[in-house]
């Protein structure tokens, strides 16, 4: 996942040595999906399916199972613009100092053998597996797995009875519990300032280009989009999903994302202004 993790327990009958327990609690939960579900951990699950070849399966935990079904989901529901595998087209078009660059077209018809969720299978007989139907696939969590580490700790966290509380993963997928005492949501700021937000039992998730420039990539194209000066929120009733639709809502147009946003209750889209930092 990659990123800092935040809780903010504000619930009234929970005192200050209770929070710091359930807290810490939830970091340790935190740290046990990264080593199921980080690319980067060696003898993860992600890891491990990243060297599977065409053909050959793997034993997956229950944590990455639910994943690998929310982005089989999401890449269906979004027509394929929501996809965990291209790993391969970040290699392609981002040199060693992570600068865009034009790959040769052969080595983009290579990529498209590996690149589609399409390519792998969810298997329940015997326990639970994974199935690849191509070589040199990359699995890459990053667009939803910090939003599920957010949903998991939600549910540790009422195990606890903490029903009022805070979550936020790297300033990018926010999970708004219950409110502050007092008040009837949570209040977020978008885009530096450029607007307010309330928060109650919902989640938000902002993907753009201010940070990292063009490194959103369309699974549908092998290409990477033009850097714009707006970033795009999705707002939804689980912070795996939003994490997952932000990205996709950058890829799709407005008719597209209407369209699922009247499919699917709870979800929502936003667009705001942002100013950039340098380009691609």
């Amino acid at each position: 996942m990659a990123t800092s993790f935040q809780v903010i327990i504000a619930q009234e009958d929970v005192d200050e040595a209770y929070a710091a327990h359930a807290a810490e609690a939830v970091f340790t939960e935190i740290r046990r999906l990264e080593d199921e579900l980080s690319r980067f951990r060696p003898g993860s699950d992600i890891w491990r399916l990243s060297r599977l070849r065409a053909g050959e399966s793997a034993r997956v935990s229950l944590a990455t199972w639910d994943c690998l079904s929310l982005a089989k989901a999401m890449h269906e529901e979004t027509g394929g613009a929501f996809d965990i595998t291209i790993g391969p087209l970040m290699h392609l078009w981002r040199d060693e100092n992570d600068n865009l660059r034009q790959p040769p077209p052969e080595a983009l018809e290579r990529a498209r053998q590996s690149v589609g969720s399409h390519l792998f299978d969810l298997h329940e007989d015997d326990g639970l597996h994974v199935s690849v139907r191509a070589d040199h696939m990359v699995f890459d969590l990053g667009g939803l797995g910090k939003g599920y580490a957010l949903d998991q700790a939600a549910v540790l966290l009422g195990e606890w009875s903490i029903t009022r509380a805070f979550l936020n993963a790297g300033d990018s997928t926010l999970l708004a519990l219950g409110s502050p005492p007092g008040e009837d949501a949570w209040e977020v700021t978008l885009a530096e300032g450029a607007r307010f937000l309330t928060l109650r039992d919902r989640s938000l998730s902002g993907s753009g280009f201010m940070v990292k420039g063009a490194h959103i990539m369309d699974p549908r194209t092998l290409q990477p989009l033009s850097v714009r000066e707006k970033r795009g929120y999705a707002l939804a009733p689980a912070a795996a999903l939003s994490d997952a639709l932000s990205t996709a809502f950058m890829i799709l147009d407005p008719e597209a994302i209407h369209s699922l946003c009247a499919r699917n209750p709870g979800v929502e889209w936003l667009e705001v202004w942002e100013t950039l930092e340098g380009g691609a």
